[in-house]
């Protein structure tokens, strides 16, 4: 089932592709505008934004990081849909750009999720996030470096792969996971709390001994009767 939507959405691609190539040339001749623009969109599937607004931000961004720097601020990522709006004395580029964001929507759908992508499709915390990833719950398709702006060092972190993502929030795996924790938190305090009060009962128990032992070592020992008459007459001798 997958692979026929993933074919028609490669149909869809290839015939607005081919509609934007077999479009006449308006660059040039009399009442063109050198303002009137272009315009190509291209259908962005629910399975490839996973309903979040951060992965269409992030595709979009994949998107512009392949297309020239004059051209990129002209392709939008928008709620169901990718844009490519440019003047008609660009159409070279315009043409160029078009091609290059088919060739990237063809894959768009297995583009790794990001950790706040992530978060935002399981609404769940950084924090989960992290624990569930340490024991394997979530599970990682490996790592990206990059180098964020304004920061001297380079930053590492974990990707996903989206049909992984998509199976926990369709499974609704996060909410049972999150009660997992809670029980699993609760069971700790429990026995955080019996073990603080035989603590506290060791010492109260000490405590008690302490004066009584004290006591006893430190009273007088009892003096026999005669001893000193006995000592006297030698018999120890």
């Amino acid at each position: 089932m997958a692979s026929k939507k993933r074919g028609s959405f490669r149909k869809i691609l290839s015939g607005l592709v081919a509609a934007i190539a077999a479009a006449p040339d308006r660059t040039s001749g009399p009442g063109v505008s050198s303002t009137a623009s272009v315009v190509a969109e291209w259908p962005l599937p629910p399975s490839a934004t996973l309903g979040s607004s951060l992965r269409l931000k992030g595709i979009e961004r994949e998107i512009r990081a392949r297309l020239p720097w004059t051209v990129r601020k002209f392709a939008k990522a928008e709620t169901g849909r990718i844009v490519l709006r440019m003047l008609q004395a660009d159409a070279d580029a315009f043409q160029a750009a078009s091609a290059t964001i088919s060739r990237t929507l063809e894959g768009v759908e297995a583009l790794a999720v990001l950790p706040r992508e992530a978060e935002d499709i399981l609404t769940i915390s950084a924090r989960e996030r992290h624990k569930w990833l340490k024991d394997g719950r979530l599970k990682s398709i490996g790592t990206r470096t990059v180098k964020m702006r304004g920061r001297s060092k380079s930053v590492t972190f974990h990707v996903f792969d989206p049909r992984h993502i998509e199976d926990i929030l369709d499974r609704d795996l996060a909410s049972a996971w999150r009660e997992e924790d809670a029980q699993e938190a609760s069971e700790n305090r429990r026995r955080g709390a019996g073990k603080a009060a035989l603590t506290r009962a060791g010492k109260r128990e000490r405590k008690a001994r302490g004066p009584r032992n004290s006591g006893k070592d430190d009273a007088p020992r009892p003096k026999l009767e005669g001893w000193d008459t006995f000592e006297a007459e030698g018999l120890l001798r």
